[in-house]
């Protein structure tokens, strides 16, 4: 949350482009946090089309069908957190049979400090993980993902996947995050 994962799929989509290249940008169907469902949107206001990614989805079957039509240099997806790890494998297939390279942005942990499955099966397979880092509202590195009530209240229960954006996470230092301390206390 808050680091700029979108923003940095748009721009590496951007650079494709620019060399006359073609990349697959996708997303789970599951975010629909956008106007458009079938986009993909930075707070920063960016945004594209993108292929939307159902549960029952084969990526494999999806990006090769779509590979068919018009050749992919890359695929981009977004919010990988959301993916199955059957999904995750099925996108490491086609990086090795294909040779098609594949960007996935996305979440580690929800807001219980739990793994997302789609980030445990792309920790343990992928060749290669970057981190891109955001701040806790302390100045600290943001390691965590805290889900609020309206009322700015840290809530620790529910399902493990609730769409929402600033309005519903907040992002945290781990002591942050274990205390509860969703902003400083008023110096009053």
């Amino acid at each position: 949350m808050n680091a700029g994962k979108s923003t940095i799929l748009l721009q590496s989509a951007y650079n494709y482009h620019e060399r006359g290249m073609h990349t697959l940008l996708m997303k789970p169907a599951i975010d629909t946090r956008a106007n458009a469902p079938d986009e993909i949107t930075s707070r920063i206001g960016l945004k594209a089309k993108a292929t939307l990614v159902r549960p029952e989805d084969d990526l494999e079957v999806v990006i090769l069908a779509a590979h068919e039509k018009k050749s992919i240099d890359c695929v981009l997806l977004d919010e990988a957190q959301f993916l199955s790890e059957n999904q995750v494998w099925q996108l490491a297939n086609v990086a090795d049979r294909h040779r098609v390279p594949i960007m996935c942005y996305g979440l580690r942990t929800d807001f219980r400090g739990k793994l997302f499955p789609g980030s445990a099966a792309l920790l343990a397979i992928a060749d290669n993980i970057k981190e891109i880092k955001t701040l806790c509202w302390c100045g600290r590195k943001a390691t965590m993902t805290l889900r609020v009530s309206k009322t700015g209240a840290a809530v620790t229960r529910g399902a493990q996947v609730e769409i929402g954006g600033n309005d519903r996470y907040v992002t945290l230092c781990r002591k942050h995050w274990t205390a509860k301390e969703t902003r400083p206390d008023d110096p009053a």
